[in-house]
């Protein structure tokens, strides 16, 4: 089992899937779900829906487990390497282990388990820039009422909940002008976004809020005064209601003070995801607490400020529980993940196959 998933595993990591550029990947994901016995297409938006028979039982439901094909940057051209028991990139890239080994564990479980339900595997594109992909998502293709997102680092915890989440997109007008000769003729658009930044409430605001600033930029020349500058920023809380009045606190603070530099300032405020949390006694948090004791792992349940696939798949009342794949230092090129969990990981789905077929 575990050589085959780990071949497969690098030999993933090794294609290129950006976000926006999965296809690659996808395709070959199609080849791959075919070996295993499913039966696999692409939806309009190019997310990916796989269906699996029941193997060992009848009458059962079918259960939704859920990954995402896309990866953050700089993940083009990585290069795993396997040291110890740890599988990390080589080079100055990512590992992509975010979410490829999470799709390496299920196919891992769909080839070994000797009994599971009826199984439908989403896998999104985009997640890391949005949640573009499952926000369009032909759900009509997906009838499983219930089921678990591979998206989870840590195997000792659940993800019940996720914020609402806001993205804050900034650009702000000025007037040039020569930075030597006439710089009072200018309005410098840089200075204009810092003072509506430093304005803002940033960091953790309490302890289900938080907001940043993750990207500005502007001006072209050292010597002249920049007439354009822009930047990102976002704003999240697993209370909708405090979300929304944090979004709109930073609204009103932005216009004012770049306003008052003379600058123009055009706002652009999308709503990602919405505030959502399933019971700590949900049937899918309880299914995988116990998968997952069956390897020895006492699982929490948690709430994280991060957003998932899991906010939309809840928020359209599929119930879906966050379980871990066992990664480490995401979004960085210090990713890792040892293979003892990967493993686990394994064990823990296919524990998870048969206490759903056991339940009728």
């Amino acid at each position: 089992m575990t050589d085959r998933m780990l071949r497969q595993f690098m030999e993933m990591v090794q294609i290129d899937s950006e976000s926006g550029n999965e296809s690659r990947f996808l395709d070959y994901l199609l080849a791959e779900i075919t070996k295993v016995g499913g039966t696999a297409a692409l939806d309009d938006y190019g997310n990916l829906i796989a269906t699996f028979e029941a193997v060992g039982c009848d009458g059962v439901e079918p259960i939704l487990l859920s990954c995402h094909g896309d990866t953050v940057k700089p993940g083009v051209g990585i290069e795993p390497i396997l040291e110890e028991g740890v599988i990390r990139s080589k080079g100055d890239t990512i590992l992509g282990a975010d979410d490829k080994a999470g799709i390496a564990e299920v196919l891992e479980a769909l080839r070994v388990a000797p009994i599971r339900p009826p199984i439908e595997l989403a896998v999104s594109r985009q997640e890391e820039v949005g949640l573009l992909g499952v926000k369009e998502m032909d759900f009509s293709r997906i009838s499983a009422h219930r089921g678990f997102l591979m998206d989870n680092d840590t195997l000792d915890t659940i993800i019940i909940s996720g914020p609402t989440y806001f993205a804050i997109d900034v650009a702000v007008g000025g007037r040039s002008a020569h930075a030597g000769m006439e710089p009072e003729k200018g309005i410098n658009a840089i200075v204009a976004a810092a003072k509506g930044i430093a304005a803002l409430r940033l960091g953790r605001i309490d302890h289900e809020t938080t907001a940043n600033v993750g990207v500005i930029s502007g001006g072209i020349i050292r010597n002249g005064v920049p007439d354009g500058c822009s930047f990102l920023a976002e704003c999240r809380s697993a209370n909708h209601d405090k979300a929304v009045a944090l979004s709109e606190e930073m609204t009103t603070l932005l216009e004012r003070e770049i306003e008052a530099s003379g600058a123009t300032v055009e706002i652009q405020v999308d709503e990602m995801c919405r505030a959502v949390q399933i019971p700590e006694d949900a049937w899918s948090v309880q299914i995988a607490k116990q998968a997952l004791a069956s390897v020895g792992i006492d699982a929490s349940a948690v709430f994280m400020t991060g957003f998932t696939d899991a906010s939309i798949y809840n928020n359209r009342g599929i119930e879906m529980a966050v379980v871990g794949i066992g990664a480490q230092n995401e979004h960085s090129t210090n990713e890792c993940i040892e293979v003892a969990d990967m493993e686990k990981a394994v064990k823990m789905l296919v524990e998870i196959f048969r206490l759903v077929v056991n339940e009728v």
